[in-house]
């Protein structure tokens, strides 16, 4: 039998290619194509240093960079074949380029994959951690705009999934610009964590060839505020750090578990139990045997997928804490996770936002929960404590005279004076007045209070953060 040629890109020390089921095994293109375009700005960037340095000439990075332009739309086209024998995004592209233009042969001078794909994850992350607070953002302007045409609508808060104190139905929605908020503010420190330059790191012992490391990182963008180069300071970490991947990551399943909540909460307020929203039908499903049935399944789907979120860091997290330094294939493994940790949390904040757009509010059925006069309780105690009575007595009375009104069978602000007074005597002829819904609302000024005018300053806020 006639020998075959060996692996095109590093099989120079072997006599025979890898079998057909190594080749499945091992490629990663069907997953790392989508780094194409991050790939292609790094090789334009180190063909550029090496022209610079004297290790290409004008015409040859030219030449390079004219190239990898055509691939760049060839692959934007859908055009490009990609070639799994080539094993990886990075190799397919440079052999597509080298059958083009000769000069390729030396754009790999001077680098290897180890360090080339570290700086594309870099960058696609980069661009991630954008696109993730772009939409975190749009979800927050959705909930904003409920807040808004909502804002003087009250419901009852909850602990324990039991009735609680009254609240503004903006001030609960606030608390998940709050979360949305520091999702996004953790994007933001992946981001930075990022924006720091592994080209030039080689294998994992850099090069003896005269490169300039701080210019490739400026072409890349790899700067601080004040546009100075952010190179990576030991090529052993460069190329085996995934400490990105797994921020990344566990920024998505912070946000995942953030929208988990939200969506369970909007779950059971519209459900026939209470029925404070209508959730749009773009977002609903019925079912194929009960013809009445209206399931809120997009948002069941946030919460399941916020388990998927979970799994995918503990699996960066499993596959990186034996691993030796630098390299170790086991790496190729870490993209798959990032991946549709992206792409699921950027589905999921869309859904949000169309679910959030869309729903409507049943004032009236709000209105009947909050009414409940248990729900002042505390402000009962309250007006204890203002008339000198110490906080756990004055609990303790209104905990007697809510157990008195429970065995009568009638709401709490419809006792006698003289019973209250029979439980303390500090009770007055206006105690009843503690259940005057607007004014209990009214008296909560502190900062972060559900207060009408704290409500109002928050929205004010919002309305200036998001835009």
């Amino acid at each position: 039998m006639a020998k075959k040629p060996a692996q095109a890109t590093w099989g120079g020390r072997f006599s025979l290619p890898p079998a057909e089921l190594m080749l499945r095994f091992s490629e990663s293109v069907s997953f790392d194509a989508r780094l194409a375009q991050f790939d292609i700005l790094g090789s334009k960037a180190h063909a550029a240093m090496l022209a610079r340095t004297g290790l290409l000439t004008r015409r040859e990075r030219d030449a390079i960079h004219r190239g990898l332009e055509v691939i760049a739309r060839e692959i934007a086209a859908g055009k490009f074949k990609w070639r799994a024998r080539f094993e990886d995004v990075h190799m397919n592209i440079e052999q597509a380029l080298t059958r083009r233009v000769p000069a390729a042969a030396k754009l790999h001078t001077a680098r290897s994959r180890n360090d080339q794909i570290a700086t594309d994850i870099q960058l696609y992350l980069k661009a991630a951690c954008a696109d993730l607070i772009q939409r975190l953002t749009a979800a927050q302007r959705a909930i904003l705009g409920v807040a808004e045409k909502n804002r003087d609508v009250l419901i009852p808060g909850y602990t324990h999934l039991q009735r609680a104190q009254p609240v503004f139905l903006a001030h609960h929605l606030g608390a998940y610009l709050e979360m949305l908020e520091r999702d996004a503010e953790r994007f933001a420190a992946v981001h930075d964590h990022a924006n720091w330059c592994p080209l030039g790191s080689g294998a994992l012992a850099g090069t003896t060839l005269p490169i300039d490391r701080e210019f490739t990182a400026q072409q890349l963008g790899f700067v601080d505020a004040a546009g100075r180069p952010r190179v990576t300071q030991n090529s052993m970490d460069a190329v085996s750090d995934r400490d990105v991947h797994l921020e990344f990551a566990a920024a998505c399943a912070f946000t995942g578990v953030h929208l988990s909540r939200i969506a369970e909460d909007l779950i059971l307020w519209a459900s026939q139990e209470f029925k404070f929203l209508h959730l749009p039908d773009a977002f609903c499903t019925g079912s194929s045997l009960m013809p009445q049935k209206r399931n809120p399944d997009a948002l069941e789907l946030i919460r399941g997928k916020s388990a998927r979120l979970q799994g995918n860091l503990h699996t960066l997290l499993t596959l990186v804490k034996g691993l030796p330094l630098t390299y170790n294939r086991d790496l190729q493994e870490d993209k798959p996770p990032v991946f549709d940790s992206h792409d699921q949390t950027a589905l999921c904040l869309e859904v949000l936002a169309g679910t959030c757009a869309g729903l409507r509010l049943d004032r009236a059925r709000c209105a009947q929960a909050v009414a409940d006069p248990a729900l002042l309780a505390t402000d009962l105690a309250d007006y204890l404590v203002r008339r000198g009575v110490p906080f756990r007595v004055a609990h303790h009375a209104v905990g007697a005279a809510v157990r008195l009104a429970e065995q009568r069978r009638v709401p709490l602000n419809r006792l006698t004076l003289a019973e209250v007074r029979r439980i303390h005597a500090a009770f007055g002829r206006d105690w009843a007045t503690s259940f005057d819904l607007q004014r209990a609302m009214a008296r909560r000024t502190g900062t972060g209070m559900p207060g009408p005018a704290q409500v109002r300053r928050q929205l004010a806020r919002w309305r200036k953060r998001l835009g």
